[in-house]
């Protein structure tokens, strides 16, 4: 069974930083392509940031030169895998539940959230003014 637990979220000001984590556990996920949606009220999900081992890093426009997608692979049979999302100059749009997902393919750093099989169940990040 794949499970995804999100971490980190809170209440920031302007200005400041937060750090995201997932942490996944069930398969080896070394070969998976890992996602960052978010989804704030009333809007719809939204691509965030992905990393590929084959690829590499594909970041949306909105926090290109802001968030740093980065992992973990587990080592061994029980290890964990660890998804790092660290977000700097934060603003008030960034405000929404942020979600970790996991595309076992890997072959792409997709932005479609129907491209992901696996998801956690989200972390909070609201960011004050």
């Amino acid at each position: 069974q794949v499970l995804l637990v999100e971490s980190g979220g809170g209440s920031v000001q302007a200005g400041g930083s937060l750090r995201l984590s997932c942490e996944a556990s069930g398969r080896l996920f070394s070969t998976y392509t890992m996602g960052w949606f978010r989804q704030a009220p009333g809007k719809e999900r939204e691509f965030v940031a992905a990393l590929s081992w084959r690829v590499g890093t594909r970041y949306a426009d909105s926090v290109q030169g802001r968030f740093v997608i980065s992992r973990i692979n587990a080592r061994g049979p029980n290890g964990k895998d660890m998804v790092f999302l660290q977000m700097n100059k934060l603003n008030p749009e960034d405000t929404a539940t942020y979600y970790c997902a996991a595309d076992p393919s890997g072959t792409s750093v997709n932005d479609r959230a129907s491209s992901y099989e696996h998801w956690g169940q989200g972390t909070q990040v609201t960011v004050t003014s």
